[in-house]
């Protein structure tokens, strides 16, 4: 056994090493945490905070699935050229933004709910407080308030003056990419293999849609499942939700127990081998997951240990700066002119 965890173990380390090198030219070098502090609005916009939580409050008791969408948001805007807002940019005639990308067209959503959240801070503290700094803080809430842990957020990020939909389209998981490819991208952002089996559980709160696990539940969800009665329900529904064809816009979601609370039941979904995407169930039944496997059975048992890997994976990604610099939009969908 220990002579095979070995040579797992060099096989991903060798195989994640390769996909690193390929990734290189798109690592974020610059991630200048000293201009980010806990008190960078205490002066400037001392209501800050209390505004994002107030309008967050409001939005996640009307709508749940609020929460998970301005958390996604925040992922994958640190996921391209780092936490500074891009994500939120729509295209005009001088710029192509990040929201027909792969992973975002037809599924990102809250971009409604980020308005709503800046005018009220515009309208408190004018050009103070950036869109990038208000994803992250919402974010926060947006776990917190679905049951989720609490963090301290740095802030002072600025947002981008640009955007950039090749990274996006290269950078941003996907839903069947394996492990390997997995680790590598998040290696490139800084990140580590125990940042994104936490970040993973990120989905005890999120939405698939069907295009996106129609190859799991029509692939190797009976291998990797006990398929006992429990696991054929689920997956007679999921594929009632999800025919072979069409209906790709339909959704379930990836915690199908508790899909409105932040907890760790995600994780025992992947110890069944009932992980709705392919990336999720590769955390715990890839060849080379024996790191990854391990953590989730942690994850499991102990959501303790889960909060506070995920809330250090939190502060860790958002931390990821844009060396670029920027300023501070009036409106997060366009660069001030």
């Amino acid at each position: 056994m220990e002579a095979a965890s070995f040579s797992k173990s060099v096989f991903l380390d060798l195989a994640v090493m390769i996909c690193v090198m390929g990734a290189l030219g798109r690592l974020v070098m610059a991630q200048d945490q000293s201009k980010l502090t806990l008190s960078y609005y205490d002066k400037s916009c001392p209501a800050a905070q209390q505004i994002v939580r107030k309008e967050m409050d409001c939005a996640v008791r009307q709508n749940p699935r609020n929460a998970a969408a301005i958390l996604r948001l925040h992922f994958h805007d640190c996921f391209v050229q780092g936490c500074d807002g891009s994500v939120l940019l729509d295209d005009t005639a001088t710029l192509i933004g990040e929201k027909t990308a792969s992973q975002n067209v037809n599924s990102l959503i809250g971009f409604d709910l980020v308005d709503r959240i800046k005018n009220q801070l515009e309208g408190e503290c004018p050009g103070v407080v950036s869109c990038a700094d208000l994803l992250a803080i919402a974010a926060r809430d947006a776990v917190l308030l679905v049951g989720g842990p609490y963090w301290d957020v740095p802030v002072g990020r600025q947002d981008a003056k640009t955007a950039s939909l090749e990274l996006a389209n290269a950078d941003i998981p996907t839903p069947n990419q394996n492990l390997v490819t997995l680790i590598a991208k998040f290696i490139g952002k800084g990140l580590s293999t125990q940042d994104l089996v936490a970040l993973i559980g990120s989905h005890t709160i999120g939405m698939a849609r069907c295009v996106n696990f129609r190859d799991r539940i029509y692939g190797d969800f009976v291998a990797t499942s006990e398929f006992d009665l429990g696991s054929k329900i689920y997956l007679s529904r999921l594929q009632s939700i999800c025919p072979e064809i069409g209906h790709d816009s339909k959704i379930s979601p990836m915690d199908y127990v508790s899909p409105n609370v932040f907890d760790n039941i995600f994780y025992e979904s992947l110890l069944k081998g009932e992980g709705l995407l392919n990336s999720d169930q590769e955390m715990y039944t890839s060849l080379v997951g024996f790191e990854t496997a391990d953590l989730v059975k942690t994850y499991a048992v102990d959501p303790i240990i889960f909060f506070k890997h995920f809330s250090d994976a939190m502060v860790k990604m958002g931390n990821i700066t844009n060396p670029v610099g920027g300023e501070v939009r009036k409106n997060c969908r366009f660069v001030n002119t």
